[in-house]
């Protein structure tokens, strides 16, 4: 709708009449600008009320404004600099860039497009099954992290078992982060904070099987975590630095689509990977240089998984 000067007066001008908005540039500026088209109705109205406007302007030297009004609020409100009567006119302004000439285009195009409301379905769905699937998915996250350190104890033995205590750790302290931020767990944010747990235990895995080969190659047990974690942290950081961009890319796109369900994903999945690699990293090497000091640390094949080999080559 349009309204000219400070009497709000309507001008018959509307939405219907104008025939196409978009972003263009100033043929000799290169300013960015608004290109508007009317039809036929609307270039009759839209000439005759510049004009009406410029022979106002001559006369009292008061220049009066066009205000272009969306849904009660103003878009803004150009001056006439000359009688309009082709059909086409053109909105700068001194503070316009791109994004606004954009933004407004599609502002006076929605303004244009008629769109009907029509109900298509109706459904109710009770709250109770959200917060139930919500439960489940807690439950199988739970015993997902269970078996996980079930495994990792009986395969990889003492570090297993060390790797287990820092998995708890690190789902402590998401836990708390996730309380202090606060995060709410969606059924997208546990999953994520399921796939974070994996990424976890596969920075452990790399570390050990690193540590297995200095064990083998007969260094001793400080000496092969600390090489252990060395020749694996290239791996570690390189994966999870990759997931760590991915979830960048999703929360752009989510944030340009409205996706908030992929956005609070990747949230939560790039607080997991970035405290995963801490307990990986810190809590995982401090716990199994504390084990390497006691006297747990001779028994060799307690630190070689099951089914390989020790130092002098029997079956563990």
């Amino acid at each position: 709708q349009l309204k000219k000067g400070y009497m709000d007066e309507e001008i018959g001008l509307s939405g219907d009449d104008l025939e196409n908005a978009y972003p263009s540039q100033h043929q000799n500026s290169g300013a960015p600008i608004v290109n508007i088209e009317f039809n036929e109705k609307g270039t009759k109205l839209f000439g005759k009320l510049t004009e009406d406007i410029y022979r106002k302007q001559q006369e009292t030297g008061f220049r009066d404004q066009i205000a272009i009004i969306l849904d009660g609020q103003q878009l803004i409100a150009p001056v006439v600099h000359t009688p309009i009567t082709a059909g086409t006119a053109i909105i700068q302004g001194p503070d316009f860039t791109i994004e606004r000439v954009k933004d407004l285009s599609l502002l006076l195009e929605s303004g244009r497009l008629p769109i009907p409301i029509e109900l298509i379905q109706e459904r109710d769905v009770d709250a109770i099954l959200g917060a139930d699937s919500l439960r489940k998915s807690v439950i199988a996250g739970i015993v997902g992290l269970l078996l996980v350190l079930l495994f990792m104890t009986l395969y990889y033995r003492i570090p297993g078992l060390v790797a287990s205590v820092a998995l708890i750790i690190y789902a402590m302290i998401v836990l708390t982060i996730f309380k202090m931020i606060p995060v709410t767990l969606t059924l997208s944010g546990v999953a994520a904070a399921i796939l974070s747990i994996g990424m976890a235990v596969d920075a452990n895995i790399l570390i050990f099987e690193r540590m297995k080969d200095e064990l083998r190659a007969g260094r001793t047990m400080l000496s092969s975590i600390n090489i252990g974690f060395n020749r694996a942290w290239p791996a570690i950081r390189d994966g999870n630095v990759s997931t760590l961009i991915t979830c960048a890319i999703l929360y752009w796109f989510s944030e340009q689509l409205g996706a908030t369900i992929v956005q609070g994903f990747a949230v939560t999945l790039a607080i997991g990977v970035l405290i995963s690699m801490f307990s990986a990293i810190v809590v995982s090497r401090t716990l199994m240089r504390v084990v390497a000091l006691t006297p747990i640390s001779r028994k060799v094949r307690l630190f070689m998984p099951t089914g390989g080999k020790d130092i002098a080559g029997r079956q563990s």
